[in-house]
């Protein structure tokens, strides 16, 4: 065989071996018959082999670094986390060429491992998989932060199983599994898997292979995480700068609002702005009630000023413990008042600000705006006090001089009215108010509230006293009457005399109209507007000792009454028809519609009980005002 032949079989036989043909033996057979020496051909073939082999590794590198090298462009290249998170699983599932291949992410709170992304799995167990700490081979990984394999994963012995995991790995048909950690700085982040599906042995190239692949999974998680905690620290920061901003906003309303209170103050605004520049800024209705519950200022065009406010006891409680601690205070569960504040000046109450519901958020800004308006209020009121006191004295000197006789007292009274603006010849309707005591405060404040600077309004004689020009003084009674008895919420008695021909007669016409209190008084008369003409010829009898009207009635026709009361009769309604039908006992029976004989047997026992000179002259003329004062007493009852 000449040399070119032999040159030709040795390129076959390197060409067999770099291929890793079948055939290799024959044709290394064929060069030792041509002669070649037998230790020759084996390093031939050994050499080949081995070329084959780093050819081989070469490639396979040339992949794994292809693989890698598009990895670490996806890094740069890709945003979506979960994304790049697929596509490096789906290529270490390409690269590794086993059947499943997945990437767990580890909890470092709870220490457990969520399975994120698989490639090959088939069963929805799987893909949600879920490794409590301390469990399966993934757990393993986890603690000893080192790739580990196991050829038959139901013959693992190296850690604890959990039937679930075991479950889920048989459903999928895992024989084989190869786990390594994915690490950031020491911290484990996760583990990706690759696993087969027969059993396989991995080895140190698959594993170092997969270990790089991990590399960059931790270079995605650990983006991921810092992207996490970014975006919380922005939202913080963002949170944070709303918070200020909406607290600066607030803040600078509240200077704002705050400005408005005190401007409220110094141009006379009172009660009434501050109640509408609060309820303004805070989108709530506002009421602001003096100490006795009363109406002083309301932003609600239907709430009327100077009324009594109903306050249940827990608006009640809320205002004590405002009044206590000086800060505002919520009301639960009260669909008309949120938030009360005591306005107050030291050991001194004059009442309290209330708060409906509204669409504003109280929060901090909002309270102290609240308050601050109180404190505003507290001014007002301390103002207001130190005006009223002033203006009352002077008005109770006023009225004080005008129902005085004195010609001394009388000096100056045209000059004074018309300091209060008021004309002198124009105050000559006089009202008397009677209230017990503890409500007359509540009623001269309620009655000037309705007088205004119409007119002039004290407590004079033990009862308040109203002057002014109405032109009817029933009417202006009756009015009177009605304001104040929805203002305090109680009986009240206004007596009206007649309208004066001039100031001077205010004198007179104010004992007149005291004497008809004290008779009425005396007669239990204690929720009417009456005018003392109604009475006059009682209270000439009575009206200066009401103590002994009692003992007329009682003396008078007290015997009847006792009658009725302990027999169930009406003795007394015949008694007032007979003295009101001219003593006629035919008128009588005709006006109550009995027999005349009814009427005679009831008047039998008139006489048993009255005596037999009753019907007399003078006798019948006491009984016939005793039964009139009594009719009275009880019409008033009704």
């Amino acid at each position: 065989m000449n040399s070119s032949d032999l040159a030709h079989i040795v390129h076959e036989v390197l060409r067999a071996v770099t291929r890793g043909e079948p055939d290799v033996t024959t044709l290394a057979a064929s060069l030792t018959e041509l002669g070649l020496d037998a230790g020759t051909v084996g390093d031939i073939v050994d050499h080949a082999r081995r070329d084959r082999a780093e050819v081989t590794r070469l490639r396979r590198r040339e992949q794994e670094l292809t693989a890698l090298f598009s990895s670490a462009r996806d890094l740069a290249e890709v945003r979506d986390i979960d994304a790049l998170l697929a596509r490096l699983v789906a290529r270490a599932h390409e690269m590794m060429g086993t059947d499943v291949t997945y990437l767990s992410e580890f909890d470092a709170t709870t220490r457990d491992l969520h399975v994120r992304k698989t490639m090959g799995a088939v069963t929805p167990q799987f893909q949600d998989l879920h490794v409590p700490a301390g469990t399966g081979l993934a757990s393993r990984i986890a603690d000893t932060r080192s790739a580990q394999w196991v050829p038959r994963y139901s013959e693992y012995a190296g850690g604890t199983h959990e039937h679930t995991i075991d479950d889920a790995v048989f459903a999928e048909g895992i024989i084989s599994i190869l786990g390594v950690p994915m690490l950031s700085d020491g911290t484990v982040l996760g583990v990706l898997f690759a696993a087969t599906r027969q059993e396989h042995q991995f080895t140190p190239e698959e594993i170092a292979l997969l270990s790089a692949l991990a590399d960059h999974a931790s270079v995605v998680l650990q983006t991921a995480n810092i992207l996490t905690q970014l975006r919380e620290s922005q939202d913080r920061t963002r949170g944070a700068l709303e918070k200020l901003t909406a607290h600066l906003e607030a803040r600078d309303r509240s200077s704002a609002v705050h400005q408005e209170l005190v401007h409220a103050v110094l141009s006379g605004g009172g009660f009434t702005q501050v109640a509408h520049t609060l309820a303004a800024a805070l989108d709530r209705r506002v009421t602001i009630i003096d100490a006795d519950s009363f109406s002083l200022a309301a932003s609600a065009a239907a709430d009327q000023e100077h009324t009594a406010v109903s306050l249940s006891p827990d608006v009640r409680a809320a205002i004590a413990l405002s009044r206590s601690s000086g800060h505002c205070r919520s009301v639960a569960k009260n669909r008309s008042v949120e938030v009360v504040a005591a306005v107050t000046a030291g050991e001194l109450h004059f009442g309290a600000l209330l708060l409906s519901p509204g669409s504003v958020e109280l929060g901090p800004v909002e309270r102290r705006t609240i308050e601050r308006a109180a404190q505003v209020a507290a001014l007002l009121a301390l103002q207001q006090r130190a005006v009223t006191d002033a203006s009352r004295r002077e008005r109770g000197e006023l009225i004080a001089d005008l129902l005085h006789s004195s010609p001394e007292r009388r000096r100056g009274l045209d000059q004074r009215a018309r300091n209060h603006r008021l004309t002198l010849s124009e105050l000559r309707t006089l009202l008397i108010v009677d209230v017990p005591p503890a409500r007359r405060a509540g009623a001269e404040r309620a009655a000037a509230g309705f007088l205004g600077r119409a007119g002039l309004v004290g407590e004079h004689a033990t009862t308040i006293t109203v002057i002014g020009s109405a032109v009817d003084p029933m009417a202006f009674a009756n009015d009177l009457r009605r304001h104040l008895t929805g203002a305090l919420g109680a009986p009240v008695l206004v007596v009206a005399p007649p309208r004066a021909t001039a100031p001077d007669e205010l004198p007179d016409l104010f004992r007149t109209a005291q004497q008809t209190v004290r008779l009425l008084t005396g007669l239990g008369i204690d929720d009417r507007a009456v005018a003392t003409d109604a009475y006059a010829p009682y209270t000439v009898l009575f009206g200066a000792n009401p103590q002994a009207l009692q003992s007329f009635l009682d003396l008078t026709i007290g015997p009847v009454v006792d009658y009725d009361t302990r027999h169930g009769t009406d003795l007394l309604t015949t008694l007032r028809t007979f003295v009101r039908h001219e003593a006629s006992p035919t008128k009588t029976a005709r006006a109550l519609n009995y027999h005349p004989n009814t009427i005679l047997q009831r008047l039998d026992r008139l006489k048993a009980l009255l005596g037999a000179d009753w019907r007399q002259d003078e006798h019948l003329f006491r009984i016939s005002l005793a039964t009139r004062l009594d009719e009275l007493r009880s019409v008033s009852r009704l």
